[in-house]
């Protein structure tokens, strides 16, 4: 069997993708467990400083290898001025082999840009955007701890595309406490009617609401003050998305993640869906290349002291058994819907056949209709889908 361009899972041989993390915020939401800070804007230019000597500093790892994607995650990286973005990217771009054709992510939030911050975040190198709008219903954005209106949602989607900015994602949160299906199915209709800033955004994130542990949102609903909604209601939420999506014509690329044509599916996203390797730079932030996985310091200022004293950042580091990464590898591409996972892929990745490995539990998955044969390999069935996370968690 011919393996799959593009498939899962990622080979050694191809494209590699960069993730850099900015771990600073204005606010942090009380449902948020990512590594964020609020109040530490005054250590960024340092933190620029520091993250371009990490770039140069690992770029061997890659050893010249192309990269296809870079994405600047958080916390708020449009809390960065473009030039210190620009800075960040330059060091990508005399480090490693980024394609012409590179997708380079930042994500924003709704306030605090306009039209003169996304054209300088555009005139640097970014192409692409991905702004936490989470909800459009008042509610729904005070219950999420949200300092944005659904108006400022709109006002950032206006700016960015007369800025020049042609591929734009949303990310929403379905599931929070006191959702209705008739509100989801509210700010879906907005998004694929144009009324969300006029236009009809690319790409489209909508991520189920996880009650943390040790987060705020958590404290709150062991007290009783806030009620997420039960397993049966989520999944009636996820499957209107589900079928309003389908009939607007978007592409369900991947469990959470829908795009309005295939070349339009976020391709760093399918690089971690893919099991594939990529840096992680910054604070907290992992990475994982050549069957090791490591990540970085927590704090800003420990990382920023760890990087100018000459050492390296990691804080914790770990080499993948054989056996674990299969489990990865399985875990992770059958979350990818159309491709699942790509058996000639696996075998020349893996060194064994799919079916030696995992033969008996495909069997019994498929007998549970929880899997099916596709194209190149196997993947999730609309059954298993609603059930993608005990699927996975079958393979480790």
């Amino acid at each position: 069997m011919t393996p799959a361009a593009d498939g899962a899972p990622a080979l050694p041989t191809d494209a590699a993708g960069v993730y850099i993390h900015v771990p600073f915020c204005a606010h942090v939401c009380p449902y948020c467990d990512f590594n964020t800070y609020a109040g530490q804007e005054s250590l960024i230019p340092r933190y620029v400083a520091a993250v371009e000597r990490e770039i140069a500093a690992t770029a061997p790892l890659l050893d010249r290898r192309r990269v296809a994607s870079v994405f600047l995650g958080g916390g708020t990286p449009s809390l960065l001025a473009p030039d210190q973005v620009g800075r960040m990217l330059a060091a990508c771009r005399a480090s490693f082999d980024l394609a012409d054709d590179a997708e380079v992510t930042l994500e924003a939030n709704p306030n605090g840009v306009d039209a003169a911050h996304f054209a300088g975040l555009l005139a640097v190198g970014v192409n692409r955007l991905s702004l936490g709008a989470q909800t459009l219903d008042r509610r729904g954005l005070r219950t999420l701890g949200r300092i944005h209106e659904a108006e400022q949602v709109g006002a950032a989607v206006r700016d960015a595309r007369a800025a020049g900015f042609a591929n734009l994602s949303l990310d929403l949160i379905f599931g929070w406490p006191g959702q209705t299906l008739a509100g989801l199915g509210d700010d879906l209709d907005a998004v694929l009617g144009g009324a969300v800033g006029d236009s009809v955004p690319e790409h489209l994130s909508l991520y189920s609401l996880i009650v943390e542990p040790g987060t705020p949102m958590a404290d709150a609903v062991r007290r009783g003050i806030l009620v997420p909604p039960d397993d049966d209601t989520a999944a009636d939420l996820y499957e209107l998305a589900i079928e309003r999506l389908a009939r607007a014509g978007w592409v369900h690329y991947e469990v959470a993640n829908w795009a309005k044509t295939p070349a339009l599916g976020s391709r760093h996203n399918r690089l971690y869906w893919r099991n594939g390797d990529y840096l992680g730079i910054g604070a907290g932030a992992h990475g994982h290349v050549g069957g090791e996985r490591w990540m970085n310091h927590l704090l800003p200022a420990t990382y920023c002291r760890e990087i100018e004293a000459g050492h390296p950042p990691r804080s914790n580091v770990e080499h993948i058994p054989p056996r674990t990464a299969m489990g990865e590898t399985m875990m992770l591409g059958l979350r990818l819907l159309e491709d699942g996972v790509d058996a000639a892929r696996f075998a020349d990745r893996h060194g064994l056949p799919l079916a030696e490995v995992f033969g008996d539990t495909i069997s019994e998955l498929g007998e549970l209709g929880l899997v099916q044969p596709s194209a190149h390999g196997i993947r999730l069935t609309r059954r298993g889908l609603l059930l993608a996370n005990d699927v996975c968690a079958r393979f480790l």
